[in-house]
């Protein structure tokens, strides 16, 4: 997924002209997004991208998702065309947020929501439980401990979610609480991306 400026939801090309993201699978299947090409934006790949909603394949229809530095939307969308019930986008930078709502308009996806906010500063108020949450903050900004503890402390996890992180390969094993289990590891060049199932602590 990807980087870009601060904490904008996605990570890294050059390129100055937007782009799009394609929805792969699902009710949308070959849609295609516009992009606001936001610095350090980086979407989450398409082969990635099927790699982990086969992981979550039994899991998406029906659930609750929370998208943490959205960016792009790829994962977002990509849940709301397989029959996820509901699926919340945080999103700091104002013109990506901007584009996340055209997209959710575009498609009617009733069942979505973009808030335009800091990720972090909206984990630190009580939380309501989602199913399904998608981590992919900024490279090499040190969010990750306290995203992970927020979910936690502030209630943003049902008893059993299911839990996406990429980050860089480079920081290895990542501060998980003793109730996540890792279900599903792979790697992509420098980026490692991994499924976690939590249990009720």
């Amino acid at each position: 997924m990807t980087r870009r400026r601060q904490q904008s939801g996605q990570k890294s090309p050059t390129s100055r002209r937007d782009g799009f993201v394609r929805i792969i699978s699902g009710r949308w299947r070959g849609r295609k997004l516009p992009v606001h090409n936001v610095e350090g934006l980086r979407p989450t790949t398409d082969r990635v991208k099927e790699t982990v909603f086969n992981w979550l394949a039994p899991d998406i229809p029906d659930a609750r998702c929370l998208d943490l530095f959205t960016g792009s939307g790829s994962l977002s969308f990509e849940a709301l065309s397989r029959g996820a019930e509901l699926v919340t986008m945080l999103e700091l930078d104002k013109k990506a947020a901007e584009q996340l709502e055209k997209n959710r308009q575009s498609l009617g996806a009733d069942n979505a929501k973009v808030v335009q906010t800091d990720s972090l500063t909206h984990l630190k108020q009580p939380g309501t439980p989602y199913d399904v949450v998608f981590i992919d903050p900024p490279f090499r900004k040190d969010l990750l401990s306290d995203v992970i503890s927020l979910l936690e402390q502030q209630q943003w996890l049902a008893p059993h979610a299911m839990i996406y992180i990429e980050a860089e390969k480079e920081l290895g094993e990542l501060p998980t609480p003793t109730n996540w289990h890792l279900h599903r590891e792979k790697t992509a060049g420098q980026v490692c991306y991994r499924l976690f199932v939590r249990e009720e602590a």
